[in-house]
């Protein structure tokens, strides 16, 4: 026989079911709209891109010849100012040597028409520091006479703006 268990004086209660509780379901994360491209404009007609090209090409040119002028131009006036420093320079030596010239005792024994060069060294103020003989005329006696007319000729004549050279480089013939 089969014996029931006697049943217990309390009741016990069966324990109230645990409430379920549902996760909340997460939110689904919203697609990102795809970055569409962007349609390309159509291509331009090839004739539009030639013509363009054609522009721009005459521009450049033209940028480039007008730059060319400049140059031209900047070129030819330094030119004409070097020019006309130069003969500034020339005539300024040609007074010196004018100046020397007259204090030049000459000699008639020379033959020929030897040059003699002479390195001379002078103040702003146009008075000779030094006079050195860098060639010589092959004459003594020429040599040391232009020597003695540079230092006698001293004070030189004085130079125009910007055209005073410490040093000069004096060349002197008999029969200049």
């Amino acid at each position: 026989p089969v014996v029931e268990p006697p049943k217990p004086d309390i009741a016990v209660k069966a324990p109230p079911p645990k409430a379920v509780v549902k996760p909340k379901p997460e939110p689904k994360p919203k697609p990102k709209p795809e970055a569409k491209p962007e349609p390309r404009p159509a291509a331009p007609p090839r004739e539009d891109v030639q013509k363009r090209f054609r522009e721009e090409l005459g521009r450049e040119q033209q940028a480039m010849n007008i730059e060319r002028e400049r140059r031209t131009i900047k070129e030819q006036f330094e030119g004409e100012q070097a020019a006309a420093r130069a003969r500034a320079q020339r005539e300024y030596v040609d007074r010196i040597r004018a100046k020397i010239r007259g204090n030049i005792v000459q000699q008639q024994d020379i033959k020929g028409n030897p040059e003699a060069i002479f390195d001379v060294i002078q103040l702003p103020s146009g008075d000779v520091i030094s006079a050195k003989l860098r060639k010589s005329s092959g004459h003594r006696g020429y040599d040391e006479a232009v020597e003695r007319a540079i230092l006698k000729a001293s004070p030189l004549p004085k130079a125009d703006s910007g055209l005073f050279n410490r040093q000069l480089e004096l060349k002197f013939r008999p029969l200049d």
